[in-house]
């Protein structure tokens, strides 16, 4: 019979966030599989809990995931945990949870912190519904095309950001979101716990030095019919593409995907 899989929150930075049963399942599994060994012994120390553990990140292997996969198959209990809050969010271990379902594995999640949901509920930002982007992709055409969406999203839209990134992404996000108000939640439930509101052009005057983790909380787009972009005339929706620095290339092809028609008939237009 194969063991479960427990899914298991920690705290995203003060301890006392931690939950009665994410303590008791911490104690009671055979192995703990972590993001960063080292992270999670510093909880482990303070809670006296002893547990054998295996690291699992961006880099591992393939074999990695099969020992991981291959301990539950003979009937170990395991809990997956990220360095801080909810595990599988943004989160190498989401692999480990797609295979260990391959295998019909039982997974239990064990609720707790989850930086994104405080910052949303501390935002002041609607909260009815919302996107969940993570951090924003590196590649330059994957980021635009997220960009993009955010521009015309009619949802709260949430982002992760490292420090040292922060300002590269809020100029990017400068050029899209206009005057739509923008909350930087920093170092969530930790000491220097702060919360930055205005738009892209006003925080970039605040945040000078980015310091610690930031969730990024973007208000939602309230589109007119003159800011859809079905409703955008050629020129227009042209020049707002050319405007976030696409080539013309990839400009009439995005047009046409928006529109939904070949990109043959927008280039015709243009000649």
């Amino acid at each position: 019979m194969s063991g479960k899989l427990y899914l298991v929150a920690t705290p995203i930075g003060n301890l006392e966030d931690i939950t009665l049963r994410a303590l008791r399942i911490l104690k009671e599994v055979d192995y703990i599989v972590a993001e960063d060994t080292r992270q999670t012994l510093k909880l482990l120390n303070h809670f006296e809990i002893v547990k054998p553990m295996i690291s699992y990140h961006r880099h591992s292997t393939e074999e990695r995931e099969e020992q991981i996969i291959d301990k539950l198959k003979q009937g170990k209990n395991i809990a997956l945990v990220s360095d801080a809050g909810t595990p599988a969010i943004s989160d190498p271990g989401e692999q480990i949870v797609k295979n260990a379902l391959k295998e019909n594995i039982e997974i239990i999640p064990i609720p707790g912190p989850c930086a994104l949901i405080a910052a949303l509920i501390a935002s002041g930002i609607d909260t009815k519904e919302f996107t969940f982007l993570g951090f924003l992709p590196l590649n330059k055409k994957s980021r635009k095309e997220k960009l993009i969406e955010i521009e015309h999203s009619t949802k709260t839209t949430i982002l992760y950001e490292a420090p040292h990134k922060l300002i590269t992404t809020l100029n990017d996000l400068k050029q899209v979101t206009n005057k739509r108000k923008i909350v930087l939640a920093k170092e969530i439930t930790k000491i220097h716990e702060t919360y930055f509101s205005g738009t892209a052009e006003e925080l970039l005057e605040v945040i000078k030095e980015p310091k610690g983790e930031f969730v990024i909380i973007i208000d939602k787009n309230i589109l007119d019919e003159e800011q859809n972009l079905e409703n955008m005339s050629l020129e227009e929706h042209y020049k707002f593409y050319e405007k976030l620095g696409y080539e013309k290339k990839e400009i009439i092809k995005q047009i046409a995907k928006d529109k939904k028609v070949k990109k043959d008939e927008i280039y015709k237009k243009f000649l």
